[in-house]
């Protein structure tokens, strides 16, 4: 396992994403769960991407 995935700066984020994930689709269908994960994952991607300088 690659040092990097076992630092906190990415793992307590990941942890507190599925935490308010859990949290907010409590009154959701799962498809909508789906949709709701699915589109803050590409999101994240996004951001990660342009913080890293991807062109």
């Amino acid at each position: 396992m690659s040092p990097d995935l076992l630092r906190l700066d990415l793992l307590v984020p990941a942890l507190m994403y599925c935490a308010l994930l859990w949290w907010v689709g409590r009154g959701l269908s799962w498809t909508a769960r789906l949709a709701t994960a699915v589109v803050t994952l590409v999101l994240i991607v996004g951001v990660l991407l342009v913080g890293r300088g991807w062109h």
